[in-house]
């Protein structure tokens, strides 16, 4: 082979491998580039998974935590009280729908007025003649009034009626998207000033509202509204008549026989810890009772 053709296969030889190393360069580069944007793709998929999961499940930003709440507890006697037969009456709050029961006086407050709701207090658990309760015999001590997620003792609820509070109950077997909007509209409603400078808490402040699940199926309806003396059942959480009804009724002097009376402050011991709180204060030491 002639000097000239030795240099030319050189030469060739030489091209040829760097050829091959431009090659594995770029094979080596596109493997990181890819490798990196796959990584990107990982992170914002696990950004987006987490924001999901962690994002507040009402639209005001208040986060239901049934795992840190308490129910309230149970009548501390065995002795069951009997609720007196209660007189129906027409409605005239202009909400159509709305059922109503006489709540002009009642036996043991000085008359002699039957057919009307009962505000004896009782140490033992209540059978209430009204599914759910609109009042009557209840326990001394009202409990701390927002959401939860399980069943609350009706001997507690209904002392929050009497304070002023509107108690949504639904069915247990409720789909989940109803009880989120139910939670949502429970969420929405404004904050209301109450007096809790006895227990020594100042600035407190409530929504008056109670949302829970009922015992069972034995609802009249999938969602019952009620207040003291007066219930609304409807079938579905977006039923205009459930705001119309709260702001007729909720802390009202009008319909709220113990106007100005808390629903909050109780040791969560007794008076629980909702999975979304109604107020905006922590609960204080010792024992709350209005007898």
């Amino acid at each position: 082979m002639s000097k000239e053709s030795a240099r030319a296969s050189a030469e060739h030889r030489k091209a040829v491998a760097l050829a091959h190393r431009n090659a594995e360069r770029r094979r080596v580069r596109t493997l990181r580039i890819t490798a990196i944007a796959g990584a990107v793709v990982v992170v914002a998929a696990i950004v987006v998974v987490v924001v999901l999961v962690t994002r507040p499940a009402s639209t005001t930003g208040a986060t239901v935590d049934s795992s840190k709440q308490i129910i309230p507890s149970n009548p501390s006697d065995s002795t069951v009280t009997h609720q007196a037969p209660v007189k129906k009456e027409a409605n005239t709050t202009g909400i159509s729908g709305v059922l109503a029961w006489d709540t002009e006086g009642w036996p043991g407050d000085g008359t002699s007025h039957t057919g009307a709701l009962e505000h004896n207090h009782v140490t033992g658990p209540v059978e209430y003649v009204v599914t759910p309760p609109v009042g009557g015999p209840h326990d001394p001590v009202w409990m701390n009034a927002g959401v939860y997620t399980k069943p609350v003792p009706t001997e507690r609820a209904v002392h929050n009626l009497e304070h002023g509070a509107v108690w949504i109950t639904y069915d247990p077997n409720l789909a989940a998207k109803e009880v989120k909007q139910l939670t949502a509209f429970v969420t929405k409603q404004s904050l209301i000033t109450e007096d809790l400078s006895t227990y020594g808490i100042s600035n407190a402040k409530n929504r008056y509202v109670d949302l829970t699940p009922w015992t069972s199926n034995s609802l009249p309806s999938p969602i019952v509204i009620s207040s003291w003396g007066y219930q609304l059942h409807v079938t579905s959480a977006t039923d205009p008549r459930l705001q119309q009804f709260v702001d007729t009724f909720r802390y009202k002097s009008k319909y709220s026989p113990e106007y100005g009376g808390p629903v909050d402050g109780v040791p969560i011991e007794t008076g629980g810890r909702p999975a979304l709180d109604g107020g905006t204060q922590p609960n204080p030491a010792g024992s709350v009772s209005d007898d």
